[in-house]
């Protein structure tokens, strides 16, 4: 092999300078972003400890906001910062669980099925509760307690599952669909399925103490989901790109062309779609 002595590096022009001073100030944002949201989660986690000491000493009905407050050592000003009401304060972690779970979905391959996309996404939930089990049991008691702290957990629930929903109705054929295609209904049952999943090993695992390992029971349930809803739906998301897989039919002989790399739902979909329209 014949070496190349590498060229002179150009000088650099004052655009590129400015260009790159644009991208060190941009890079000092986001840490100082960074430093700013770990700030406000330490804060929220405090008040939220505050609170559960004081729930479990005096009850949820006897605590008030201030004591809260005062207990975690700021002003009644700097609660209302982080938290709209004291039955709030004991979920501290569900607003960044949930831009989490929300990052997951967008960083998905191109190649994933979305529903095991949506198993990773949840995944981020329970990794919040098994974070802590000790505080996690101690809040799912009482919220089993306090009808108030019940319902805020549900709604908690309800925007993930939202979430799921919206992610996996964005993955299946739209001109499939005003055919007949029962897609969007499968989406929802199926964002529900994987909340239910989740929540019903949750549950367990807290009756249990926070004892056993959660993450492998959670992965046994998202394999029954799967298997029940995996190939009903979303196995084919839409590509700009050049397609990987094309198939044909005369009416008795199928022909099917595919890439190498072809992901297996772009073959079925090509298959199906070559049957549908025969």
């Amino acid at each position: 092999m014949q070496y190349v002595p590498p060229m002179a590096q150009p000088v650099k022009s004052a655009r590129h300078q400015q260009s790159t001073a644009g991208k060190t100030s941009e890079g000092a944002e986001s840490a100082s972003s960074r430093r700013a949201a770990a700030q406000r989660l330490t804060m929220r986690r405090k008040l939220a400890a505050a609170a559960m000491d004081l729930f479990a000493a005096k009850g949820y009905e006897a605590t008030t906001v201030d004591e809260i407050a005062a207990r975690a050592g700021v002003a009644r000003r700097t609660f209302f910062r982080h938290f709209r009401s004291k039955e709030e304060a004991i979920f501290p972690d569900h607003d960044d669980t949930l831009v989490r779970a929300e990052a997951v979905l967008e960083a998905a391959p191109a190649h994933e099925h979305p529903l095991d996309t949506v198993c990773r996404g949840i995944k981020e939930v329970m990794r919040m509760y098994a974070a802590d089990p000790e505080v996690s049991v101690a809040r799912y008691r009482l919220t089993r307690e306090v009808p108030t702290l019940r319902e805020a957990e549900i709604a908690s629930v309800a925007r993930y599952e939202r979430l799921f929903t919206r992610y996996l109705l964005g993955h299946f054929d739209e001109t499939a669909h005003r055919d007949g295609n029962d897609d969007p209904l499968l989406a929802e049952v199926a964002a529900s399925a994987v909340v239910t999943a989740h929540n019903h090993v949750l549950r367990r695992w807290l009756r249990a103490e926070g004892k056993g390992d959660v993450e492998a029971q959670l992965d046994h349930a998202f394999a029954i989901v799967r298997k029940t809803f995996g190939t009903g739906f979303g196995a084919y998301r839409p590509s700009t790109e050049r397609p990987t897989a094309l198939a044909s039919t005369d009416g008795q002989v199928l022909v099917a062309v595919t890439r190498t790399d072809a992901p297996l739902a772009d073959v079925l979909h090509a298959i199906e779609k070559a049957i549908q329209q025969d």
